[in-house]
């Protein structure tokens, strides 16, 4: 995979705003992210909040608890945290777009005085040390250029006992192998480098004074949030090659269709999982 730089990674979502506007109802949901299926969620919408509420409860948050949200999109996590926890929140991300339309719910919501948003690098933030109880980190992960650059950053934000919550995709050893290279596909059409691997992740938690507490497998339960995505490309295939073909697209609206395709396949192949992981800050 190329090596995406914090500007790729701001464009492509900049760019692709549009298309989860259309395909994943972020306007009402305020997600960009896949939605966990219990055998009782009935609509897509409530699997996308199943997300932030199994986030949530893996992590034990408490009322009150200050928490920053690494790749915060649209906020939809920071005012799903504010309102059901009481908590403060810090939001943010590459994406101007992002920001602007975080900071523009906010004030709808009339939340402004506990989420705040900006523009700004997880890796090097601009916060003071032992600022934070929690640390949210939804699907963002995939994107630290260094994990332990991520990861040392944390640890300077978080206080004693402060905790770390994350979901994201894993690869198997399966995935590692790649061989009809699903994973890379998918990765490039999302500005993803390169996706981490559990062991990797594991050891690189307890380099930087961290230990997992919890880490569960929730691939069965991302599934239909997979196959919608899947089905979008079915039906966007050809309307998007016409599209490519009579407009200038940008780089990445042009090919973001085909995610669709890759990263369902390589769901079916197990070549990825998808976890909700817990590390608590020890030293």
């Amino acid at each position: 995979m190329p090596a995406f730089t914090s500007k790729d990674i701001a464009d492509y979502y900049n760019q692709t705003l549009t298309h989860y506007r259309m395909w994943w109802r972020m306007d009402q949901s305020k997600a960009i992210h896949y939605g966990i299926w219990d055998h009782d969620t009935k609509t897509f919408g409530e699997a996308l909040q199943q997300t932030n509420l199994k986030m949530a409860e893996l992590a034990g948050i408490k009322k009150g608890a200050r928490v920053m949200d690494a790749g915060c999109g649209v906020g939809g996590a920071a005012f799903y945290l504010a309102t059901a926890y009481n908590c403060t929140v810090d939001g943010i991300s590459l994406s101007e777009r992002q920001i602007e339309l975080a900071k523009a719910s906010a004030s709808e919501l009339q939340l402004e005085k506990s989420t705040r948003f900006m523009v700004a690098d997880y890796n090097k933030t601009p916060f003071a040390n032992n600022s934070f109880d929690l640390i949210w980190a939804c699907e963002s992960l995939c994107y630290a250029s260094n994990t332990d650059l991520f990861l040392s950053e944390a640890n300077r934000l978080l206080k004693k006992g402060g905790k770390i919550v994350l979901s994201d995709y894993f690869l198997t050893q399966k995935g590692i192998a790649d061989e009809q290279s699903l994973m890379k596909k998918w990765g490039n059409t999302w500005a993803i480098s390169h996706f981490n691997e559990l062991h990797a992740f594991s050891k690189s938690l307890e380099r930087n004074g961290f230990q997992i507490i919890e880490n569960k497998d929730f691939s069965q339960q991302v599934y239909k949030s997979a196959k919608r995505m899947y089905h979008a490309y079915l039906i966007g295939s050809l309307p998007a090659v016409l599209y490519n073909l009579t407009h200038n697209s940008s780089r990445f609206a042009k090919t973001q269709y085909l995610s669709g395709k890759y990263q369902f396949l390589a769901l079916k192949q197990k070549l990825w999982e998808y976890r909700l992981v817990v590390a608590e800050k020890i030293r």
